[in-house]
C-alpha cells in the first residue's frame, strides 16, 4: 500500500524511557535524557507529517519557542483545558482524541508521531489506535516519574522490529502491535 493512500498512515510511538520504565522524572523532567551525536533527528523528522500531543508535553513544547509548531509538522495538542484562539500555531482538540486520530489516519499522508506522554499514549493504545512502539532507553535509573504505561487494559502482543546500540549506551527498540483478533 502507498504511503500516501488513505488509511495507510501508522500512528507511532516515539518515546525516551528510563531503563525503570519512566519518560520523565517525578517533577516532570526530562534532563536525564542522554544526548547522542550519532541520532539523527532530521531523518526521524522526515517520516512523519503530522504530530499528536497531550498538553502536558505541548507546555514543554511550548519552552522551546515557536509557539509550539514544529516546522514542517502539522500539530495536533489534545487538551480539555486549553483554548485554540491562544495557540493559532497549533491545532487545539478538546475531547473526542480517538475519534480525531482516527480520521487523521483515514487520510493520505506520512506516519503520524505520538510524541510523548503517557496518558495520550494509553488513550489512543486502548482504542486501538497505536500501531509501533519505538523507545529510546536511556542508560539512567529515575527510581520513580512518569511511567511509559498508565493503567488500562492489557495491550495487544508486541513484534520487535529492530533493536540498536548507539555508543552513548541507549538501546533503540522498535515493536509492532499486533492487534488480537477474535478466534486466535
Amino acid at each position: 500500500m502507498d504511503k500516501n493512500e488513505p488509511g495507510s498512515r501508522r500512528l507511532n510511538y516515539h518515546v525516551v524511557m528510563s531503563l525503570d520504565g519512566y519518560i520523565a522524572d517525578p517533577k516532570g523532567g526530562f534532563d536525564w535524557i542522554v544526548r547522542d551525536p550519532s541520532v539523527d533527528f532530521a531523518a526521524l523528522y522526515r517520516r512523519f507529517d503530522t504530530v499528536v500531543m497531550g498538553r502536558g508535553t505541548f507546555e514543554v513544547v511550548l519552552q522551546q519557542g515557536k509557539g509550539g509548531a514544529m516546522p514542517g509538522l502539522k500539530v495536533f495538542v489534545f487538551s480539555r483545558t486549553l483554548r485554540a484562539s491562544d495557540y493559532p500555531a497549533v491545532t487545539i482538540v478538546n475531547d473526542r482524541a480517538e475519534e480525531c486520530v482516527a480520521k487523521i489516519k483515514a487520510k493520505p499522508g506520512k506516519d503520524i508521531w505520538l510524541f510523548g506522554g503517557g496518558v495520550l499514549f494509553r488513550i489512543l493504545l486502548d482504542a486501538g489506535l497505536v500501531d509501533v512502539v519505538e523507545v529510546a532507553v536511556m542508560p539512567v535509573l529515575l527510581g520513580g516519574g512518569i511511567p511509559l504505561l498508565s493503567l488500562g487494559r492489557r495491550a495487544p502482543p508486541l513484534r520487535l522490529t529492530s533493536c540498536e546500540r548507539l555508543p552513548s549506551g541507549i538501546v533503540l527498540l522498535a515493536y509492532e502491535l499486533r492487534q488480537e483478533v477474535s478466534g486466535e
